[in-house]
């Protein structure tokens, strides 16, 4: 049976371009583009007067039911994707988790069980947890099943941290395979070195995590990154950035010519490091995640660095906790879980933060929410898009639309929020996942299941973008 969904007379916004007009949905796909456009009577109408019609957010960097730190997160890929939708994101790429020594190959089909449930499509990274050569050997069938993107740690020391011979080992198989390098980029020894001091002189709380991972540590470890990436001839793409000096340092990468990409988050655009003050413990131990919120200033350079093309993504990382989860760590700031949420927020976020706030043209928010990430990771035009024969991955934005953020109404399965209280100029009013109307003016109509695995080929834009250019 024929499903069709015509979105009327709103503004058409791509990462190139803007248009007034309808866009009509049909079995899933976006079928027509144009004016007046007829439909069949039983046709769902959306009126989209005075409101930006946008392709649906990817959300690149996603964390669901990963085991962390004693415990596990609280979204599952059923509530995180359908805090996703409310949200307006149509699609994640989360990473898959081996435990260390674990056939990274089981550990993909565990993590597509677990995703089956997901009611938004989903495509993975892989985690390099360990190096060797099972691992090596374990690639080239990773890319094969469509996950062409691996994820390197430089911090984490006795953990996820690999020595700068084992990354240089890695990165030359990823070469191989045209599959992306990622980069959690922080000085791991100077993290150890500070938390073993911090804990000498009795700082036990949350704002102890902060002291012990401070910018030059990410500043760093994103030169030592990149200049794996240069010698291997690799492109690097760089999660979460979160300070001046290692945005600084892709810039530079940038112009001497490394094609290297810069991910950045909502909350390290708009919250500075004065939240772990808070006396509240379940306040500042709610922002604790790595690396931490800087302080004021580093704000400002983020921003700088979207309008030059340094940072063309924004994620989430989101990798959510509960208040109970969190205390966990009451007696020692090493042991509370990293992590926070805000895969629902993230649409909302940038448009208050960037568009509202004349930071960011529509086309620019659009760059940044869903078409850089499509590019980079090999989706588009599928994803990112509002072409004929694209997804019909769509989100509804009425500038005119305020709201305030809670944890009391937000979808994710958490108890807390970082942007509680915070309210809001414009917000997702609808969105619209492979052709299902999933998020209606307040109401959530999710299906366990509905969402499709994207495996992505290798080889993607990223391979052969200049590395000078504003975007992928």
């Amino acid at each position: 049976m024929t499903s069709e969904i015509l979105i009327r007379g709103g503004l058409l916004v791509t990462d190139q371009s803007r248009r007034c007009g309808d866009l009509l949905c049909r079995d899933g796909v976006i079928a027509a583009i144009g004016q007046e456009l007829d439909v069949s009577p039983a046709a769902s109408v959306i009126d989209a007067s005075g409101c930006f019609v946008v392709p649906g957010g990817i959300d690149p960097h996603t964390h669901m039911e990963l085991p962390m730190m004693g415990t596990v997160v609280a979204d599952d890929f059923a509530s995180g994707t359908a805090a996703a939708a409310a949200g307006g994101t149509t699609t994640i790429l989360d990473f898959v988790g081996p435990d260390r020594g674990q056939s990274p190959l089981d550990a993909l089909a565990s993590w597509r069980a677990k995703a089956a449930k997901a009611v938004i499509d989903y495509g993975f990274h892989m985690t390099v947890s360990w190096w060797g050569d099972g691992f090596a050997e374990a690639m080239p069938a990773l890319v094969g099943q469509g996950v062409s993107s691996f994820k390197f740690f430089l911090a984490y020391k006795g953990g996820l941290m690999l020595s700068d011979e084992a990354i240089l080992q890695a990165f030359e198989r990823c070469r191989a395979l045209g599959a992306l390098p990622q980069m959690h980029a922080e000085n791991g020894e100077i993290v150890a070195y500070l938390q073993r001091r911090l804990k000498a002189q009795g700082v036990t709380g949350p704002k102890g995590h902060a002291a012990s991972r401070p910018p030059m540590c990410e500043g760093e470890a994103t030169e030592r990154a990149i200049a794996m990436a240069e010698a291997v001839g690799v492109p690097l793409y760089v999660v979460h950035v979160s300070a001046a000096e290692a945005a600084q340092a892709i810039k530079r990468g940038r112009q001497r010519g490394v094609r290297v990409f810069g991910e950045t988050l909502p909350g390290f655009l708009g919250i500075d490091d004065r939240v772990y003050d808070d006396p509240d413990f379940d306040i500042a131990a709610g922002h604790v995640m790595s690396p931490p919120y800087r302080p004021a200033g580093h704000q400002e350079a983020l921003w700088a660095a979207i309008a030059d093309g340094t940072l063309s993504v924004t994620g989430t990382d989101h990798c959510c906790f509960t208040r109970a989860q969190k205390r966990l760590g009451l007696d020692d700031y090493t042991r509370i879980p990293n992590g926070c949420g805000g895969v629902g927020d993230r649409l909302n976020i940038l448009w208050h933060l960037g568009v509202a706030a004349g930071c960011l043209s529509p086309e620019s928010f659009v760059a940044l929410t869903s078409g850089n990430a499509a590019r980079l990771f090999n989706l588009w035009p599928r994803k990112g898009s509002l072409a004929i024969g694209a997804d019909a991955d769509i989100a509804i934005i009425d500038p005119a639309r305020s709201i305030t953020i809670s944890a009391r109404t937000q979808h994710q399965n958490t108890d807390f929020s970082v942007w509680e209280g915070r309210r809001l100029a414009g917000s997702v009013v609808h969105t619209i996942a492979g052709g299902r109307h999933l998020w209606a003016d307040g109401d959530l109509r999710t299906a366990p299941g509905a969402g499709r695995y994207l495996p992505r080929q290798p080889f993607g834009p990223a391979f052969v973008t200049p590395a000078h250019a504003t975007g992928p």
